[in-house]
């Protein structure tokens, strides 16, 4: 009965994880092909994943039961999530560097509890406001955190290595700007997706964004003319495998497991769960990277959790 009352809760949670495991296989994959080949590539894996799981399932490779006024959000939530969106936020990673990208993305949460309110009338109590104030605070201490190495350092000359190498990131307006683009598309795309999607297949809906993330990506590779880099992605075999397991995790799994927590539960508090990604990357940032991790650390991951207990009390 309990766990009856948390369905979109635990849900929204399977998506946290997934999405924390897909960080990782997407960002070997990007070390060895680049942001923008693993960003349409994925979505392209996922296209096909979607298209044999509805063929074993109902019988056909594109999803039905959908309006031409359903098909309209999903794909415009697809185009302003999946393609506008992480493009904006993969520019802020090159502009201001994942520390500040993330903590700018984490406002996706109050933003989309925000839209929610006032675009589908959702309902929070005090309580759960509180929850997702909190929650964000531990997610961006733990973001704010410097390594010891840099605390001595100006702002304007933090080093990131990548790649081997040492580069310089500046914690410019414009940087800034594209992350903040980053959480609006996502906090966008998720409220349009629930309003396009309203009681229909989660999976089906899924795939209708991945149409839509996909044609807005296109365009843009026909603009800026990446292709050769994406066509050199397909014969790299192993990040091939990282995008095949990301994809499946990520806009495939995840993305239908995040579409499934908002159609049941309110907006703003799956997005306060997903928000808690930063958070829960440290266990695995321990195991597969090695990386030590601070007390500050831990204790915001706390406080975090803290956060979304409060959040899930207050329904």
């Amino acid at each position: 009965m309990l766990i009856g009352s948390y369905t979109g809760e635990l849900i929204a949670v399977g998506t946290l994880v997934c999405w924390a495991l897909c960080s990782h296989c997407f960002e070997a994959a990007g070390h060895r092909v680049g942001s923008m080949a693993v960003n349409l590539l994925r979505l392209l894996l996922a296209m096909t994943m979607f298209c044999l799981l509805l063929l074993v399932r109902d019988g056909h490779l594109l999803a039905t039961g959908f309006s031409t006024q359903e098909w309209f959000w999903l794909l415009l939530s697809g185009l302003v999530g999946f393609a506008l969106g992480d493009m904006f936020l993969f520019r802020a990673f090159v502009e201001i560097g994942p520390r500040l990208s993330l903590l700018v993305m984490s406002l996706s949460a109050p933003m989309s509890a925000v839209v929610g309110w006032l675009w589908l009338g959702e309902v929070y109590s005090a309580l759960q406001w509180l929850g997702m104030a909190v929650a964000l605070l531990g997610v961006g201490w733990v973001i704010l955190e410097r390594p010891a190495e840099e605390e001595s350092m100006p702002d304007a000359a933090k080093p990131l290595a990548k790649n081997g190498n040492t580069r310089v990131r500046r914690a410019t307006w414009r940087g800034t700007l594209f992350a903040f683009g980053g959480a609006a598309g996502q906090a966008l795309g998720s409220v349009m997706s629930k309003y396009g999607m309203g009681s229909g297949d989660a999976a089906a809906a899924t795939q209708i964004r991945v149409i839509g993330g996909i044609a807005g990506l296109l365009v843009v590779f026909c603009i800026i003319g990446w292709w050769r880099q994406t066509f050199h992605a397909l014969r790299d075999r192993r990040a091939m495998t990282w995008l095949v397991l990301g994809a499946f995790l990520g806009p495939f799994l995840g993305v239908t497991l995040y579409l499934r927590a908002i159609q049941v539960t309110n907006v703003g508090v799956v997005a306060t769960i997903v928000a808690l990604l930063p958070v829960a990357v440290i266990p695995l940032s321990m195991a597969i990277h090695k990386e030590r991790v601070s007390l500050r650390s831990v204790a915001g991951a706390v406080v975090a959790v803290l956060g979304v207990g409060l959040m899930m009390s207050g329904g």
